[in-house]
């Protein structure tokens, strides 16, 4: 593996100074940038030196009541909605603004969320940039708000009967780490396209790409106070006042499975609409007819960003026959990744957001170790890195053979470059394998027979799956999870209509005389 970066330069020591430089610290609440009623703030660490890169303003119980009140108050007393044309208008200038700031954003992302630069020319940011606010602008226009049933039902032709959509009210939008602006902005675009009003909570290790978006909420849209509020806290205790307030109808939220069903808990009380992104250990089938170079290639996808992907295809199901080459051949891959500072445009790994999740990785891989897997190459903190990422959060990205799928780093989300191998007999088989976890997200199939490939991807149980390289992504693709991968989809028709409820009116009409 490339572990040693050299002493050429120290980039991401540039790209930390720009990000502290122009970051945003403060809240948005009501309309208003604010600090905290306190003037409480946390640090904003870099995962690539461990260095504070600022401070961040620290929502309190008070300033979450703010923001609360102020998002019901906007969608109680304002037209947000059912004000059609300004929804249009406010998506768009916020459009503009955010792709006037592009490479602030890039730069940010890399500086908080310790992604590779070159993850920014796609998923992490100018994917969701290019439509995730567009796709759902454009449904303010297409999208069927009323319907007429036909005929009058049991109650004859005078009984005019129209189903209405209408905004849910108030969204409280909790996003993760990973591939936070990306998950911010297909939260807010359709929330809003369907006239909700959003109280969003950043992770407190990424809050810098939401206050900025707040100050470009705040400075450059017509947004009315309340609409959108933007509240960072490290507390769980303050973000979990979103889950149990009754003046919030729907918890949106993307992140860990166990956090997931403490929200579900948490929101019983008042029967809120919950819609969870959840975790996954997605598998990756390599039948025994596939391109070897696309499932080599398929497999070092779990070491982008550091694997820290939901929808990561962390298992790699290979047919026994070509299993032993496959390894080697994926070994050799993993040895050749470069790893290291994520502002240098060659790396594919950086570092892992927090030493707690670092921990956390090495800890699994030393537990499946134990439990009898077999460590082909990688693992642990890697040597050689230049001392101005001595700090960082860096893991070795790991190869293991795991003849035993049953196994907990066979089944368990590990949030890491962690690759498990797997073999398999035959197609029914890897079925089998595939199927057997808790969770569902996503996975792929690789052979090169497309119908064989499809027919196996039909039977995965999963929310979304790619053959061939095949890429399910995109703003108008729900995506979501099966079992423990979470409750409802994230973008596509069906991710803008978990943003509506749905109201039928019965009217009857005078009789002609």
């Amino acid at each position: 593996m490339s572990d040693t970066v050299g002493e050429r330069s120290a980039p991401v020591l540039e790209v930390n100074r720009l990000a502290a430089a122009n970051a945003e610290s403060r809240m948005l609440i009501a309309g208003e940038l604010v600090a905290a009623a306190s003037g409480a703030v946390f640090d904003n660490l870099s995962p690539a030196t461990g260095a504070v890169l600022g401070t961040t303003a620290a929502a309190e119980s008070r300033d979450m009541d703010r923001a609360i009140a102020a998002a019901r108050r906007a969608f109680d007393e304002t037209d947000w909605p059912t004000n059609r044309e300004l929804r249009k208008r406010c998506l768009g200038q916020l459009q503009s603004a955010l792709e006037g700031d592009l490479e602030a954003l890039r730069t940010e992302l890399v500086a908080e969320a310790g992604c590779p630069v070159m993850t920014t020319g796609n998923a992490q940011l100018e994917w969701p940039l290019a439509e995730a606010l567009r796709y759902p602008a454009g449904l303010i226009d297409d999208f069927g708000w009323e319907r007429e049933l036909s005929g009058g039902g049991l109650f004859g032709p005078r009984n005019v009967r129209t189903v209405v959509q209408e905004p849910v009210g108030v969204v409280a939008a909790i996003c993760p780490s990973n591939f936070p602006l990306e998950v911010v902005l297909n939260k807010l675009g359709p929330a809003l396209a369907a006239g909700n009003t959003v109280l969003l909570k950043p992770d407190p290790n990424t809050p810098w790409n939401a206050t900025r978006l707040g100050r470009l909420i705040a400075e450059h849209t017509d947004f009315p106070p309340g609409v959108v509020n933007v509240v960072p806290t490290p507390s769980n205790e303050v973000a979990a006042l979103a889950a149990t307030d009754p003046r919030v109808d729907l918890i949106s939220f993307t992140g860990s499975t166990a956090v997931g069903r403490t929200l579900m808990r948490l929101g019983a009380d008042t029967v809120k609409r919950t819609f969870l992104e959840l975790g996954g250990k997605s598998a990756l089938i390599v039948l025994e007819d596939a391109d070897p170079v696309a499932a080599v290639r398929s497999a070092v996808g779990v070491c982008v960003h550091a694997g820290q992907a939901c929808a990561a295809t962390s298992r790699m199901l290979v047919h026994h026959s070509i299993f032993e080459d496959m390894v080697g051949a994926v070994a050799a891959a993993f040895d050749a990744v470069p790893l290291g500072d994520p502002a240098l445009p060659d790396t594919l790994v950086g570092p892992v957001i927090s030493a707690a999740q670092q921990r956390r990785v090495l800890d699994a891989t030393t537990r499946g170790i134990d439990d009898g897997a077999e460590l082909v190459t990688g693992g642990g903190v890697p040597r050689g890195l230049p001392d101005y990422l001595a700090g960082g959060h860096f893991v070795r990205p790991a190869v293991f053979v795991c003849p035993d799928p049953r196994i907990a780093l066979a089944r368990e989300e590990i949030f890491g470059p962690v690759l498990v191998m797997i073999p398999f007999t035959d197609d029914d088989d890897a079925v089998r394998i595939a199927n057997d976890t808790g969770y569902g997200l996503a996975g792929a199939v690789l052979s090169r027979s497309t119908e064989r490939a499809m027919g196996i991807a039909r039977r995965v149980r999963t929310g979304a799956i790619g053959v061939n390289g095949g890429m399910f992504y995109g703003a108008d693709a729900p995506f979501g999870g099966f079992k423990n991968s979470g409750v409802g989809r994230q973008c596509g028709l069906e991710g803008f209509q978990q943003y509506l409820e749905t109201k039928t009116i019965g009217c009857r009409i005078p009789r002609q005389h």
